[in-house]
């Protein structure tokens, strides 16, 4: 089942594929194993809430982001196309604990282009979903580069991570960057320069 094309903000719990019931004992479970009482005040309605927080988080495994870039417009604009700071949140999947930062994605037309929108909703469906932050980045430069058949494409991602703030070294404010460059953004340095300089220039 995939769910319809939305807002987070629209989420609605009632379009999830997501087994609500399981989530729900299985916070319970947890629950009752860290020694809590699950149906003391206060806790009575965490299940729920849990599972309801996770149908929203791990959406995007049952959304197409590619889908976005659907829509395309005929341009001979050859130049660089750059939308940077699309902020997001994702899941780690070694400790279910989110990270939370910032994409940056640029490419360079090959005859068409896309709407700017387009590339913020593919990083926040990608972002919906258990996974590394490496492997985000990947996904969102391959997912452009191949849906819009660019002539490159640079994705950097830059991310503070819960699981190395909140617990084992506890280490807060540290942040992970990772990139991803495809065709003349991997191939070219001027290109690759100027992506980066666009990136880290004034705000």
């Amino acid at each position: 089942m995939k769910l319809d094309a939305q807002e987070n903000k629209n989420f609605r719990i009632e379009d999830s594929p997501v087994d609500v019931d399981a989530i729900k004992e299985a916070v319970r479970t947890i629950l009752t194993a860290v020694g809590e009482d699950p149906d003391r005040p206060g806790l009575e309605e965490t299940p729920r809430r849990v599972a309801h927080m996770y149908a929203e988080m791990f959406a995007g495994l049952h959304l197409a982001p590619q889908r976005h870039l659907d829509v395309t417009f005929p341009e001979t604009y050859d130049e660089m196309v750059l939308v940077r700071d699309i902020r997001f949140t994702s899941m780690c999947e070694h400790h279910l604990l989110p990270f939370t930062g910032v994409a940056h994605v640029a490419y360079i037309p090959n005859g068409k282009v896309t709407g700017l929108s387009k590339l913020a909703r593919v990083v926040e469906e990608v972002s919906r979903r258990p996974q590394v932050q490496e492997r985000m980045t990947q996904t969102i430069a391959d997912l452009v580069d191949q849906r819009l058949n660019t002539a490159g494409v640079g994705c950097v991602i830059s991310a503070e991570h819960s699981c190395m703030a909140i617990r084992g070294i506890r280490k807060t404010g540290s942040s992970t960057v990772t990139s991803a460059l495809r065709g003349i953004f991997k191939t070219d340095p001027a290109t690759r320069t100027e992506f980066m300089s666009l990136i880290t220039g004034p705000r």
